[in-house]
């Protein structure tokens, strides 16, 4: 009886310690006003859009360079220097979370993504510009 309890508890150990330990935070998802802080605190800052080209000609972010999430982000992750603080947005965060997680995976201890996206950004009374893209 205590043989087939104690067997029993070895099979389930792994998933209950599993189901109680959570995930661990690889990026911070920010509202636009704790974004706009942190990007003004920090260092070493890029300012990130992962939107597509012909959407970052538009209204952008002041500051913000342009790397399309369906470009070559291995490339980008090898290039980077991990000292960089790096801010990702997008239109209303779909893409820059996946952007985030990406480069947070890569080893990049400061990742931020911009909550809700430019168009929260924008709702909440922050400026964009329309200045020639870099």
């Amino acid at each position: 009886m205590k043989l087939t309890f104690f067997i029993q508890l070895l099979i389930m150990l792994p998933a209950l310690i599993s189901a109680q330990l959570p995930e661990p935070v690889k990026y911070q998802s920010l509202e636009p006003y704790d974004f706009h802080l942190a990007y003004l605190k920090a260092d070493s800052a890029l300012m990130i859009d992962v939107r597509e080209y012909f959407e970052f000609k538009g209204k952008k972010i002041r500051d913000a360079v342009n790397m399309p999430s369906t470009g070559n982000l291995e490339f980008a992750a090898d290039t980077l220097s991990h000292g960089y603080s790096l801010f990702f947005y997008c239109t209303t965060d779909y893409r820059s979370r996946k952007v985030a997680e990406y480069f947070s995976g890569r080893g990049f201890a400061r990742v931020y993504n911009l909550e809700g996206g430019i168009a929260a950004w924008r709702k909440d009374g922050f400026p964009v510009t329309r200045k020639k893209s870099r």
